[in-house]
């Protein structure tokens, strides 16, 4: 489990730090270049260090078919941005990376989305906490199972038992040639809580 700030914050008192789950993908370019680039922005942004990032993991789209196949990850970071605050700075990491607006579930340069905000509950017109798409997201929660297996929503749900319910969803696991940034080779994963998306 992942304590966060759950006390309100007081006057002249200085943020206190919250561990946060973040979701990464892309579609478009080269996504796991785009990816690792996009976890070392995330250890830069103001008051935030990423603990873990998992491997990636590719997988068919999940809307419309007619796009590349997806990589995904998750990371683990540390942060003392509030929630607003933290969904900017993804936002414009987005944005340098390139993402322009395009129909839903359409193809991305890069996506991040915040899963949850230590043991915060958010419902805004731009931001939901916990993620509502987490239960039926695979390539989610497989790489979230990989860097913190124990972790359990707020509302006790565990990320292993949303894994083995996750709506069947074929994954591999995508591994970068050293020599080569833009190729990769990959390696199958049983739809099990082993680890998927």
């Amino acid at each position: 489990m992942f304590p966060a700030s759950d006390t309100p914050r007081q006057p002249n008192r200085e943020p206190e730090t919250v561990h946060a789950f973040i979701a990464l993908g892309s579609n478009l370019g080269q996504p796991v270049k785009q990816l690792e680039q996009a976890i070392s922005a995330l250890d830069q942004l103001p008051d935030t260090h990423v603990l873990r990032a998992s491997q990636m993991y590719a997988n068919p789209p999940m809307g419309p078919q007619d796009q590349p196949d997806y990589v995904n990850a998750v990371a683990l970071i540390t942060t003392r941005l509030s929630p607003s605050e933290l969904l900017g700075a993804l936002k414009g990491l987005e944005q340098a990376a390139g993402r322009l607006s395009t129909r839903v579930w359409g193809a991305r340069v890069l996506d991040l989305d915040i899963l949850t905000y230590g043991d915060q509950t958010l419902n805004s017109p731009t931001l939901t906490i916990p993620h509502p798409g987490i239960a039926d997201r695979r390539f989610v929660l497989a790489p979230w199972h990989e860097i913190a297996p124990d972790t359990r929503l707020v509302d006790g749900r565990s990320i292993a038992d949303l894994l083995d319910a996750a709506p069947d969803h074929p994954v591999h696991i995508v591994l970068p040639h050293r020599d080569s940034p833009e190729t990769v080779s990959s390696h199958p994963i049983a739809s099990s809580a082993q680890g998927e998306t």
